[in-house]
């Protein structure tokens, strides 16, 4: 996952439309405080989530920081204790005065971009942009900055739209000044009721980005889309864009989907949808454009880098819109012949469950067949990219490779504690066992890997260290009963942290692998790290002896009759062999020619040389865990022999 969708929306006011929240004062304070309520960390406002909420705020308004000048919001984006003191208790009070006045500063920006878009289109163009200069902005600190800012934006986006004949250059530009002037209309012809409503909801938005980066208040339209993803299924092609200013780069393609029976490529960009340019529109404009019925057709305008020369290739292609289940195709099993028996490859793609199957009983199912027709010597269980999913099924995998024991704990928004344990004590697969992820392993693979972990049951191969997602959220949208939207908005809020039996959660810091082996994400910088507010790590008690405390009295003694014979220990059999497996690993990737020529293009971010081409045909990472695999499988064999 190369850090989520990028969301650069080159007109700006994001957070505006039509569909604005119905929310009054008294439903603002409603929801926060059910929000304070249930979080996991913060309980009530302080000056430092005040500061934040005002950063925050500003964002919201000018999130491509191309209509304020610093001049205009200084005063916010450094309030003095004065001015944090008095929303602290302006807010209290249901009184947001304060982001009125933001609010019409705010228009007093969309003139003076006017303005200066007359500017723009009287001066030369800057040439040779580099879209990189649009990572991480600041406002500009003058209007003679900004005006050069909105000229390297016009110049990119031409660079786009020169792929078109000459004659659509003049309509497509008119089209993104119309959308631009639309937008600011809705902004400043709203009338009283919405343009509160428009603030409270863009303040309760503010709000819940200052606790962490998994808090959210999602107005109608937003809430919509995310039971789409809850309920893991849409109708579309199957590709995940960011935006570049220069056109929607294709960043993962989800297996068996239409994108991928086309051919499309990561690095991929779309330039029009249907003949319609599409650079400059809002991301979730471009989704919707490309999203339809079941069966309909839709023509992509693709630019893809040339492998011979610089220059890049301009092409159309239609493809048939399909369900895309978003697990993707879930589990993939593959086997690879090894001395008298075979190493099993297992990719988990997801965590899931549905009346027909889940990601336990298909790995079950899997190992015991195999078995049959074969010796498993040895699984590589294949997270990566796995960014989670249901809960119980991370408990349900671990329970494949160990007896009994707890697998996961749960410290709740009051300090609770309660632990899910594997209670059955039987065993799938007791032999070497080599979890593969990466820096997209998130939460519950990161359970699994570092539950594993803690045990000495597998050991831990891939990327330095996984995402780093310790926590759990709740949902007041309940889609499981098609519940209708509040028209008030809903909001998703951290309710609490997860741990694995060491107490370590890997919250922040990820789970970090006992041996490193670079991928293709290596040196991106995605992660909860990255994010902007995210909550501490921190411990609870190791719980290799469980006590059961968290049950009942009533019904501990019982319980413990049944359940603490056969408890899970934990074994060095295997990572009593790390120094040999590092140290060879690391003589096999530093003589291989081709790995260190892929890490140094990773290194030097460029994704599109000669050794990524490689790379895509010959996954190098799973290479080297198949061969790591094989020196444990080899050591433990003749250990085994030792003791006979």
């Amino acid at each position: 996952m190369l850090k989520r969708v990028i969301l650069l929306i080159i007109i700006g006011l994001f957070s505006l439309g039509l569909n604005i929240p119905k929310i009054n004062e008294k439903e603002f304070k409603q929801k926060m405080n059910e929000i304070f309520s249930s979080h996991a960390t913060y309980k009530e406002l302080n000056n430092s989530l005040i500061e934040r909420i005002l950063k925050n705020y500003l964002e919201e308004l000018d999130p491509t920081k191309t209509y304020f000048i610093e001049s205009d919001i200084q005063k916010w984006l450094i309030p003095t204790d004065e001015i944090i003191n008095q929303i602290f208790s302006s807010i209290k009070k249901n009184d947001f005065l304060v982001f009125f006045e933001i609010y019409e500063k705010m228009t007093e920006a969309i003139d003076r971009r006017n303005k200066l878009e007359i500017e723009v289109g009287k001066s030369n163009l800057i040439q040779n942009v580099d879209p990189e200069e649009f990572k991480d902005l600041t406002w500009s600190p003058t209007k003679n900055e900004l005006l050069t800012r909105l000229l390297k934006i016009k110049s990119l986006q031409l660079d786009a739209v020169k792929k078109f004949e000459k004659e659509d250059q003049e309509v497509f530009f008119n089209r993104l000044k119309k959308r631009r002037i639309l937008k600011e209309k809705d902004f400043l012809d709203c009338s009283e009721n919405d343009k509160k409503s428009l603030i409270l909801s863009n303040v309760l938005k503010s709000f819940c980005a200052s606790l962490d980066s998994h808090t959210n208040y999602l107005s109608p339209s937003e809430a919509k889309q995310l039971m789409i993803e809850i309920q893991q299924r849409l109708f579309g092609i199957g590709a995940l864009l960011k935006d570049n200013l220069n056109g929607f780069e294709i960043v993962r393609i989800i297996e068996k989907s239409a994108a991928e029976k086309v051919n499309l490529k990561i690095k991929d960009k779309i330039i029009a949808v249907n003949k319609e340019p599409v650079i400059g529109l809002d991301i979730t404009e471009v989704v919707e454009k490309i999203r339809g019925e079941k069966g309909s057709e839709v023509m992509l305008t693709i630019v893809r880098p040339s492998k011979d020369t610089k220059k890049e290739d301009t092409f159309d292609i239609t493809l048939k819109r399909d369900e895309v289940v978003l697990e993707e195709s879930r589990f993939e099993k593959k086997i690879e012949p090894y001395a008298d028996g075979i190493i099993a490859h297992l990719k988990l793609h997801s965590f899931y469950q549905d009346p027909n199957s889940s990601s336990s009983s298909d790995i079950k199912k899997a190992i015991e067949n195999l078995n049959k027709k074969n010796k498993i010597k040895g699984i590589i269980l294949d997270l990566r990219s796995n960014t989670g999913g249901l809960l119980p099924q991370a408990v349900e995998v671990v329970s494949l490779f160990i007896s009994k024991g707890i697998v996961v704990s749960i410290k709740d928004n009051n300090g609770n504690i309660a632990h899910l344990r594997d209670t059955e004590g039987k065993i799938t697969y007791d032999g070497p066992l080599v979890v593969l992820v990466n820096k997209a392993s998130a939460s519950a693979s990161e359970i699994v890997a570092q539950t594993l972990q803690d045990y000495g049951r597998a050991i831990i191969v891939g990327d330095l260290n996984t995402f780093g997602k310790g926590t759990y959220q709740t949902f007041t949208l309940d889609s499981s009963k098609n519940a209708k939207v509040n028209p008030s908005g809903e909001y998703k809020v951290t309710k609490g942290k997860y741990y694995t039996v060491s107490g370590k959660t890997p919250q922040l810091t990820g789970v970090q692998s006992d041996i490193t082996v670079p991928g293709i994400l290596s040196e991106l910088e995605i992660g909860e790290k990255y994010s902007k507010y995210p909550l501490e790590n921190d411990k609870i008690n190791p719980n290799f002896d469980d006590d059961l405390s968290d049950i009942p009295l009533i019904h501990r003694k019982r319980i413990s009759l049944l359940y603490k014979h056969n408890l899970q220990q934990v074994t060095k059999a295997y990572t009593q062999y790390l120094g040999i497996l590092n140290n060879n690993s690391k003589q096999r990737i530093d003589d291989n020619k081709n790995y260190q020529n892929f890490l140094k293009e990773i290194k030097d971010k460029n994704y599109e040389s000669e050794s990524i081409d490689l790379f895509n045909q010959s996954d190098l990472q799973l290479q080297e865990a198949m061969n790591i695999t094989k020196d444990l499988i080899y050591l433990t064999q003749i250990n085994d022999k030792l003791f006979e």
